[in-house]
């Protein structure tokens, strides 16, 4: 109900009417996945190096029709995200400005749900520079294939079940192809794989097994 309500605000207050399209629903049976390489993990404080974003077509994953641009940031990024993200300062420094990146971004995204890996935190890193654009953070519905996965494999699960929602482990349990990571279109294309498999799996009612264990908490990581 507070997501109803405050895109209501936004639909009404939006600052440039030709972003209505967000607020309309996207294709059927298509999402979009989403992955941002950043300075850092904190919103507020932190800039955005880099964005990919990947349409997915019912259990197609469009990769010849993707978006993937390096940014420009207002501060160059420090050593510690370099050894995260491997971009180094003259490819930042060469990245597009941001108020370039947005137009196309946006209308890349269009209405379509939001597909990512703990995503909340891409949108918000994403609201950082939607909301003073367009006077409107993003109304898309958001999709967490951490989320899914965790319901597949532990939801009802017994006292001293493992919790592992690694980002590599939980390529490892699907079976799949494990790319370079921090790499945003590498990281997309990876989610992508997972939510096209995690979704059958769903709409097949089928559970992902797991080993009975000592009870341990495994701190996510991306």
């Amino acid at each position: 109900m507070a997501r109803f309500l405050r895109n209501l605000f936004y639909r009404v207050s939006l600052g440039n009417p030709a972003y209505r399209f967000l607020f309309q629903p996207g294709p059927p049976d298509e999402v979009v996945v989403i992955d941002c390489e950043t300075t850092g993990l904190n919103p507020r404080r932190d800039e955005m190096i880099a964005v990919a974003a990947i349409k997915v077509q019912g259990r197609r994953i469009l990769t010849s029709d993707a978006f993937r641009v390096v940014i420009r940031a207002d501060k160059p990024p420090t050593a510690e995200s370099i050894k995260v993200h491997h971009l180094r300062a003259q490819e930042v420094a060469l990245g597009k400005q941001m108020h370039k990146v947005l137009p196309e971004l946006l209308h890349f995204i269009g209405g379509r749900p939001i597909v990512g890996y703990y995503v909340d935190f891409d949108v918000a890193m994403l609201d950082k520079y939607v909301l003073p654009y367009i006077q409107a953070k993003l109304p898309n519905p958001r999709i967490d294939v951490s989320a899914i996965y965790y319901a597949l494999k532990y939801r009802n699960a017994p006292p001293g079940t493992v919790h592992d929602l690694r980002f590599a482990s939980m390529l490892s349990d699907l079976g799949l192809p494990a790319l370079h990571q921090h790499d945003a279109f590498n990281d997309a294309l990876m989610t992508a794989m997972m939510y096209v498999q995690l979704r059958d799996m769903q709409e097949r009612g089928v559970q992902i097994g797991r080993l009975r264990n000592v009870q341990q908490h495994i701190p996510v990581s991306a």
